[in-house]
C-alpha cells in the first residue's frame, strides 16, 4: 500500500525510544525487511557508539550532527554496513536526518 507523507508536515510524530530525551521520529515505512525513518534530533542531542546486525543509512536534511571529529551538515550521507560500530553522534543545534536501515548486506 503506497502512503504519501510530506516529510515537513508537523504530524505524524512521536517520541523515539531510545534515543536522548526529546527525540522524534517519524515513521516513513516499516516491514519485514527494514523501516525508514525521519529522526528528529533535538538540540544537545548526544548517542553513544553502537552497531547493528542491518544496514543503516543517514541523510541530513537540516542542521548538522558531529561524530568522531567530523561534522556532516545538510545533504550529507553516510552508510554503516551490517556489524559495523558508529557513533558517538551529537547535534549542538539539533538536525532532520533520514535513517533507512535495510536487512540486505551491503557491498
Amino acid at each position: 500500500m503506497k502512503t504519501d507523507v510530506n516529510l515537513f508536515e508537523e504530524t505524524n510524530w512521536e517520541n523515539a525510544e531510545n534515543y536522548s530525551k526529546g527525540t522524534l521520529k517519524k515513521v516513513l515505512r516499516k516491514g519485514e525487511k527494514g523501516e525508514t525513518i525521519l529522526l528528529k534530533l533535538p538540540a544537545g542531542f548526544t548517542m553513544a557508539p553502537h552497531s547493528h546486525v542491518i544496514t543503516e543509512q543517514h541523510l541530513v536534511i537540516k542542521g548538522e550532527y558531529h561524530s568522531k571529529n567530523k561534522s556532516y551538515p545538510v545533504g550529507s550521507y553516510q552508510i554503516f554496513r551490517s556489524g559495523e560500530e558508529h557513533g558517538p553522534f551529537e547535534s549542538k543545534d539539533g538536525a532532520l536526518i533520514l535513517v533507512i536501515w535495510d536487512s540486505f548486506k551491503s557491498a
